[in-house]
């Protein structure tokens, strides 16, 4: 991302760019409603995450809109000084998991398709460490 439209200071970077995603998922990445790259501090160990925002049915005629039912990608930052090695480790583990997950999302029955879904990494001293989230 150029340095003229960055929302991060200077000592923070995100690990992965929308070229390594779009790259992992292919044409899978159309299934994708929303890829943020987050700018806050408290994001602790995790690095990725992925959620499936599920078509949740309301009472009193509110429930989600259509274009919004599918994948939501979050990439959050890390300290720049961490992030040729977070993106070194995100690209050989955490993209092929990604990848796994949204297939087995996309071929998932029904049941699993209608409640929402969330899926995280987190990265501790250098260890990688993946599972969904309640």
């Amino acid at each position: 991302m150029a340095a003229r439209i960055r929302r991060l200071p200077r000592h923070r970077a995100w690990p992965l760019t929308t070229t390594d995603i779009n790259a992992c998922l292919g044409p899978y990445m159309s299934r994708v409603t929303d890829l943020r790259f987050l700018t806050g501090y408290d994001s602790g160990p995790i690095v990725l995450g992925a959620e499936w925002m599920a078509p949740i049915p309301h009472n009193y005629g509110r429930s989600m809109h259509p274009d919004m039912v599918g994948f939501r990608i979050d990439v959050h930052p890390v300290d720049a000084t961490e992030r040729a090695a977070t993106r070194a480790v995100l690209r050989a583990h955490a993209l092929p998991r990604l990848h796994e997950w949204i297939t087995q999302a996309i071929a998932a029955d029904e049941t699993w398709q209608m409640t929402p879904h969330q899926h995280c990494w987190r990265l501790t001293d250098g260890h990688l460490t993946h599972h969904d989230e309640a």
